[in-house]
């Protein structure tokens, strides 16, 4: 029996949109298997960020259960809620949001010191020299290029061995040879440290890493495909 790390059950949301309410997820519901992929697609403004918002506890919905390694999330306060995240959720945004001050290493241990946890820097370098960054250590972010930023940002994903990785347009902001590098790079996360990960994308070739695809219709989410 496959282990579900996260789970949305029936999640609505919607905003105030001056007049009237505006919908964004209705029905939405899905299960991310332990060391799966899954790929969700859509047109802009379709509801893709609002869902990983809310899977990654950054935004609550109006209605519906968010259950993440068997903890229904309801009642947590915001504290939890900041607890839980720091430990077992990783994201990656299109926009890396790297603190300039700091350097790529530090940028990458600041989960770490929230966490507030004794461990050495040895798992992050050895990040950093898996993904082909290991010369970047100390370098700023001003002085890394967009590719580079990227994997930064993806080391600082994973760095607490998070149980589900959010990938909100990974690609968004790279070029085609960029965004080839990235989805390499998430398969080979996957593979390699066995990391569950939900990615929202407009690129189907970036979708078609996905042991599962959905597209994100109307709230709900439609599956393209069988598991590969």
């Amino acid at each position: 029996m496959d282990e579900i790390v996260i789970e949305a059950k029936n999640i609505s949301k919607s905003y105030y949109n001056g007049d009237s309410d505006l919908t964004v997820l209705n029905n939405f519901s899905i299960k991310l298997n332990k060391n799966e992929i899954i790929t969700i697609t859509g047109q802009s403004g379709c509801g893709k960020s609002t869902a990983l918002n809310i899977l990654g506890t950054l935004d609550k919905p109006d209605s519906g259960d968010v259950i993440i390694n068997g903890n229904y999330l309801n009642d947590y306060d915001d504290n939890q809620l900041s607890s839980l995240r720091n430990e077992l959720i990783g994201f990656v945004f299109q926009f890396h949001h790297l603190l300039p001050d700091f350097t790529a290493l530090e940028n990458v241990l600041i989960p770490i010191w929230i966490k507030n946890v004794n461990q050495n820097d040895n798992y992050a370098m050895n990040l950093f020299d898996k993904l082909g960054i290991g010369s970047k250590i100390n370098h700023y972010p001003s002085q890394l290029s967009g590719g580079e930023k990227s994997r930064v940002s993806l080391i600082r994903a994973i760095i607490n061995k998070p149980i589900v990785l959010l990938a909100d347009e990974p690609t968004g902001n790279l070029d085609k040879k960029n965004s080839k590098k990235l989805i390499d790079l998430l398969s080979k996360i996957n593979q390699d440290y066995n990391q569950s990960i939900i990615l929202t994308t407009h690129d189907q070739d970036v979708a078609s890493l996905g042991n599962r695809q959905f597209l994100l219709e109307n709230g709900s989410l439609i599956e393209m495909r069988e598991n590969k």
